[in-house]
């Protein structure tokens, strides 16, 4: 495994080796339990770790015709940068499907990696075609135009009592998603490098017939 003591750990590299549950376990081990949200945000489209910065909207359910639809998510994905992931603060609603293919082909041009929506995506195959990673609450068939709309971008926001701020690192995999707070995220991703290195050991001491609790006795490693 690349990387040591001084050598910067690049989001390239995090993607290689890190994986969202090793992440939250060093920052359990710095004292930030609650960093993962525990409602089920699926990833519908990949099987493969996202990684990147928090590009952060608001949402809003509405019932009534929008004068500017699109105005404020539009102007999200236009100002969207190299390893940006759309982070979709939507409080769980699935009024409408308020990202598809249309906003992630945009997005992706403009260097975003995937988008976390906390309520429902669509064009779930499109984006699966496309190599987009989503993860959602669910899916709904319909369009968010006057159903839902981003009333406010670039701020913190509050994913089942978890805080995403903007540029945060955000990782999403199988197992959940977990966001690291900008004032531990050196300490953090260096704690969670060291552990990736230290549980490989462990499972070759096991595979080779250590009894598990000789190797946890031995390594500190579960």
């Amino acid at each position: 495994m690349r990387g040591n003591s001084q050598e910067p750990i690049t989001i390239e590299m995090m993607r290689e080796s890190l994986y969202a549950a090793v992440v939250c376990d060093a920052l359990d081990a710095l004292g930030y339990p609650h960093q993962s949200p525990r409602v089920s945000l699926r990833p519908w489209t990949t099987d493969r770790l996202l990684v990147g910065r928090c590009k952060t909207t608001l949402w809003t359910e509405m019932a009534h015709v929008d004068p500017n639809p699109y105005e404020l998510e539009l102007r999200a994905v236009d100002e969207c940068e190299t390893d940006s992931v759309l982070i979709a603060a939507a409080a769980g609603s699935m009024r409408s499907g308020i990202w598809g293919e249309l906003l992630s082909t945009a997005a992706s041009n403009r260097g975003c990696v995937g988008a976390i929506v906390d309520g429902a995506a669509r064009d779930v195959a499109k984006m699966r075609e496309m190599g987009f990673a989503c993860f959602a609450r669910g899916t709904s068939i319909y369009d968010s135009q006057n159903r839902q709309r981003v009333i406010d971008i670039d701020i913190p926001v509050d994913i089942d009592g978890v805080r995403f701020e903007p540029q945060s690192l955000v990782f999403a995999d199988v197992d959940g998603v977990v966001v690291v707070p900008k004032e531990i995220e050196t300490e953090a991703i260096r704690n969670a490098w060291q552990k990736v290195h230290d549980e490989n050991i462990t499972r070759d001491a096991i595979r080779q017939g250590m009894k598990a609790t000789d190797a946890y006795a031995k390594y500190g490693v579960l």
